[in-house]
């Protein structure tokens, strides 16, 4: 049997455990939340380290990207220097192949999307691949990387803006510690709404499902969610609040959508490669298993 772990920064209430048939291999897939306990993970990753087939790195990222450049950040690159056996994943290798491929399918398949939505992505360093796709179909995009993640109020309207505040601002960003950047531990379920008129203006919210939890206003009817590591009661909450459309990149396994990390971390493990694959290897294993985005009307639910 395969065996996935994603170690993550975020809360131990989400922990999840699975074991699913995937392109005839019995897989064991499990996320352990540390509670924003850095030590923690580091002591985990080593102690697991080559008695699992891949990690996922939840909670953190270890790369952002903008345009052509990838920015790594310091925080997360001392937590992966723990796994010396194991390959660990971040999950940005599958949200540059699986969720281009997820804005495709739902221009195809159908009519959410369409020249004049207008998109609010909560951060589109942390999801450049899904802005780039968005952004080629037309969408009216608004970047919320220095509203929510460095606290500037000024939104960014284009790929060519964030490019150009990135060169300027990641290599001293990526510096910092990382809880200055995102809600990590118990501050994943507080919700400080932030922005608000972003949020009305917007027809879909894109991006981390933790920043949008944190920021999100009470009203929020009729808007199209895109994101991925909803609970049962993520769904809820969301239902509360009046969003109209859950769409998560990844597939549901036993009820629950895992982060990109897990899905990614599922595929090295798939692959038997023991390390990190290119674009080109995730986008065959994303043809073998047939990975279709859930799209889930809440007025339904």
């Amino acid at each position: 049997m395969k065996q996935v772990i994603s170690i993550s920064l975020g809360s131990s209430k989400r922990n999840h455990a699975v074991e699913v048939e995937m392109a005839g291999e019995l897989c064991r897939v499990e996320r352990i939340g540390t509670d924003g306990d850095m030590a923690k993970m580091v002591e985990m990753i080593s102690r697991l380290d080559g008695k699992v087939d891949a990690f996922g790195l939840g909670g953190m990222d270890l790369y952002v990207y903008a345009g052509q450049t990838r920015y790594i950040l310091r925080d997360a690159k001392n937590v992966v220097r723990a796994a010396k056996l194991s390959p660990i994943v971040d999950g940005s290798g599958l949200k540059n192949t699986l969720e281009r491929k997820v804005i495709e399918y739902l221009l195809e398949q159908t009519e959410i999307l369409n020249e004049n939505t207008k998109v609010l992505m909560m951060s589109g360093a942390d999801r450049f691949g899904m802005a780039q796709a968005l952004d080629a179909a037309g969408c009216r995009l608004t970047l919320g990387d220095l509203v929510f993640t460095v606290g500037i109020p000024v939104p960014l309207r284009s790929l060519q803006a964030l490019e150009k505040v990135a060169r300027l601002l990641a290599p001293f960003i990526c510096q910092l510690p990382l809880s200055m950047l995102y809600p990590t531990g118990k501050k994943q379920e507080e919700n400080k709404p932030k922005a608000s008129g972003l949020f009305a203006e917007a027809d879909v919210i894109a991006g981390d499902f933790h920043f949008i939890r944190r920021y999100m206003p009470e009203n929020m009817k009729n808007k199209t969610i895109i994101t991925n590591t909803t609970t049962s009661d993520d769904v809820a909450l969301l239902k509360e609040r009046g969003v109209a459309t859950l769409i998560t990149t990844t597939p549901e396994l036993n009820g629950r959508s895992f982060g990109t990390n897990v899905m990614e971390a599922l595929l090295v493990a798939l692959s038997g490669k023991d390390r990190e694959l290119d674009s080109g290897e995730y986008e065959a294993l994303l043809d073998a298993v047939n990975f279709v985005p859930r799209i889930t009307n809440l007025n339904e639910v």
